[in-house]
């Protein structure tokens, strides 16, 4: 049973957030939405231990969906960056905010960015396309991302600064509009590159608030240096082209890691 320990400390940590949340809020739609969150990512790793082969998009259809649909579509939550700068202009700790706060801005000081690899509506969808292992070496254009970044911020900030009547009605409507530009953009720039991930790595704003966190990240794969017999195998299969023989927080794009464990399937050493 020492093998389950993760899914467990996992499950533990989300019904911690869950429960203090709705105490602290006084509102029970916390309580269901982190230990839902929790359940699906603890079910998701318990999976990937017993190696099930679609332990990661099980949990990636559990939570992106639930995400899109119910908390987006549904109950009119903008859960994209614009959602956060809104509440955050508003003074408001509440949605969005949390969200950011949990899964984008704290959260990746133990979990990275697992949220890019088992959570993302985006990514759920991008990585149904065929090129799931990069097929041409890494752009240097990261720095788009920061552009889309300040456009978000710059695109709240404007309304507020216009005054403009009816917000939470456009925030809803930029929700629905941010999300077709995101899927369009993410499909065309995957069959471009030929990289489902191209996406993540050039242009998704939220990667701001990830990437700086994810560098202190507690849970990492590391290589057993002693096992290993630098085959390559981890870097030809990594979406994210992080160099794993290298146990460094500098190592090669180690702040992309996305946890989605395709390395340590096919490490032909289990050195990972």
């Amino acid at each position: 049973m020492k093998k389950y320990w993760l899914p467990a400390v996992m499950l533990v940590i989300f019904e911690t957030v869950a429960v203090t949340l709705w105490l602290t809020k006084d509102n029970l739609f916390y309580l269901f939405n982190f230990s839902y969150i929790g359940l699906s990512i603890s079910f998701g790793v318990f999976l990937f231990i017993r190696k099930h082969k679609h332990a990661r998009r099980i949990v990636q259809l559990l939570v992106g969906l639930y995400m899109l649909i119910y908390l987006g579509l549904i109950c009119s939550e903008n859960m994209q960056i614009e959602g956060f700068w809104y509440y955050l202009f508003t003074g408001v700790f509440e949605a969005a905010t949390i969200h950011y706060a949990v899964a984008k801005i704290f959260g990746p000081l133990l979990f990275g960015r697992g949220w890019c690899g088992y959570a993302c509506w985006t990514a759920m969808v991008l990585d149904f396309l065929p090129y799931k292992v990069p097929e041409k070496p890494r752009k240097k254009i990261g720095w788009i991302r920061y552009i889309t970044f300040a456009a978000s911020l710059i695109f709240v900030a404007a309304l507020f600064l216009a005054k403009a009547g009816n917000i939470e009605r456009i925030m809803f409507l930029a929700f629905i509009a941010g999300n077709i530009i995101y899927y369009a953009v993410g499909i065309i720039l995957a069959y471009a590159f030929k990289d489902n991930r191209a996406f993540c790595k050039y242009i998704c704003p939220v990667t701001v608030f990830l990437k700086p966190m994810s560098y202190f990240s507690l849970l990492r794969v590391k290589c057993d240096n002693d096992k290993c017999i630098s085959c390559g195998k981890c870097k030809t299969v990594c979406p994210m082209n992080v160099d794993m023989t290298d146990n460094s927080r500098k190592r090669a794009n180690g702040t992309e890691c996305i946890l989605c464990m395709v390395c340590v399937r096919n490490c032909p050493r289990g050195a990972l």
